[in-house]
């Protein structure tokens, strides 16, 4: 194993390109930490293919490879269409929410119930993608919306719709999401993202239904949940929305589409150093390679977007189309594992780094993990090791972007998959328990051997002691390789 580690962490979304245990395999081979399943497009039994794939190779290879549960929320669709429909501008046309039916230039269905009662006259109404763009004429606060088209359009069946200036009244969580809720719990996902997050309330709500539903399965494990930030009002509530997540997804291809597309860079900033300031991962996503669908190499806009989402300070970067349906699925991931190994050791890289102030019941363990990730930076140490059961020190280091590897030991496998979102953490599965010293000198056997560190470099170790009780961390060590 290389001792050198690609820190920014790559998620892969799956589907019809790498179906097969071959594809899979190559693909973390050549960097995937994280796999998406989008619960959009899977069916039942494409899922557990890919469940029982991953922890297979997991298993076989000691893989810690993690699997996120993407839930589509209330996203809306057009239905079911006779035929493609080609509009001008200034045709008017009728949606209709009352019935599922197969639709026609003059009547489409929608899947939203509530669209006629939430749109108001004059807002805009966009399709596939904000290809195309409409403004309601006419509702009836019912079922019926009369649209005009502000371009020409050709509508296909089942494309998706964005209301950028309508609040959406349903719930974040839908029928749908709590079916398949239910189903990712029982194969243990190892993180759950939710869909078009308005709130904290939203949060809150699916923290609560997974306790329940975990609780009913005995399992004590409480997955972690990722809010994807899709539209304007998740900016509006967005310190409500952190501090209810584990981690942030910018979901840039509806947020673009939702509010003008030239605001969505420094909106990127910010969600990261947001994120960075509360201490939890951020995802960027959509579009970071969208030409090797169809090409081997990348475009350099692509390569230079990629490599400012690493030097924003992304924990991960996510693939989506380009992985699931494109052609060049591994060639992709090898191309932003090159680009974030050229980038991620920049100087210009800078993550907020104010030490913890707040004297909360982890204030101590807070305050090591800072000095920790800082004092190895001053004096060039090979690793940060760390024993944990929960992943809070991992977290924890990690936000602090220090210069060394982060490796973190744990006796808990529930979070061994985990722990691989997170920016420069490798996890190792440890569970003896033995004296402090022993352990840190077991552990430090560990990381040499693994050539994370070699005679000469200094290796800061931070434990909890008496170490048998399994508390929070409280202790800091820094040892020389002799």
């Amino acid at each position: 194993m290389n001792g050198s580690l690609k820190k920014t962490k790559i998620v892969a979304t799956l589907g019809p390109s790498c179906q097969t245990k071959t594809r899979i395999h190559q693909l973390i081979k050549n960097g995937v930490n994280v796999f998406r399943i989008n619960f959009s497009h899977a069916k039942k039994e494409e899922v557990l293919n890919y469940v029982k794939i991953i922890k297979a190779l997991n298993k076989t290879y000691n893989y810690h490879t993690a699997i996120l549960a993407d839930l589509q929320g209330p996203k809306i669709r057009i239905g079911e269409l006779e035929k493609d429909i080609k509009l001008k501008k200034g045709d008017e046309i009728f949606f209709d929410t009352s019935k599922s039916f197969v639709g026609n230039k003059n009547r489409i269905f929608v899947n939203y119930k509530n669209f006629a009662k939430d749109v108001k006259t004059e807002d805009p109404v966009l399709i596939d993608d904000g290809k195309y763009s409409f403004k309601v004429l006419k509702t009836d606060k019912k079922s019926k919306v009369k649209l005009q088209a502000l371009n020409a359009a050709c509508l296909k069946s089942r494309k998706g719709v964005n209301l950028p200036n309508t609040k959406i009244s349903t719930s974040s969580l839908t029928q749908k999401d709590i079916k398949d809720l239910k189903f990712a719990i029982s194969f243990e996902v190892d993180w759950i993202a939710l869909s078009f997050v308005r709130s904290g309330k939203d949060l809150i709500a699916l923290k609560n239904l997974i306790d329940k539903l975990s609780k009913a399965k005995l399992s004590k494990a409480k997955i972690p949940i990722i809010a994807k930030i899709e539209k304007p009002e998740a900016l509006d509530n967005i310190e409500s929305i952190i501090k209810h997540s584990d981690g942030i997804m910018v979901a840039r291809g509806d947020l673009g589409i939702e509010m003008p597309s030239q605001e969505v860079p420094l909106i990127q900033k910010k969600l990261v150093n947001l994120s960075k300031r509360a201490r939890i991962p951020v995802i960027i996503a959509t579009q970071m390679m969208e030409s090797m669908i169809e090409s081997s190499t990348p475009t350099r806009a692509e390569v230079n977007d990629v490599a400012n989402s690493v030097m924003d300070g992304a924990d991960a970067v996510m693939l989506s189309a380009e992985t699931s349906i494109g052609k060049y699925s591994c060639e992709t991931v090898t191309q932003i594992s090159n680009i974030i190994n050229s980038v991620e050791y920049s100087d210009q890289i800078n993550v907020p780094a104010e030490p913890p102030t707040m004297k909360t019941d982890r204030y101590i363990t807070k305050f090591i993990c800072f000095h920790a990730a800082k004092t190895a930076n001053e004096i060039n140490a090979a690793a940060i090791t760390t024993m944990t059961h929960s992943g809070y020190t991992g977290f924890q280091i990690s936000s602090w972007r220090p210069h060394s590897n982060i490796l973190v030991f744990t006796s808990n496998k529930r979070i061994l998959c985990r722990l691989s979102l997170l920016w420069g953490v490798k996890a190792f599965y440890y569970n003896k328990n033995a004296s402090t010293d022993k352990t840190v000198e077991d552990i430090n056997k560990i990381v040499i051997e693994n050539r994370f560190a070699k005679k000469g470099d200094m290796i800061i170790n931070l434990a909890a002691m008496p170490i048998k009780k399994q508390g929070m961390v409280n202790t800091l060590r820094i040892t020389e390789i002799l």
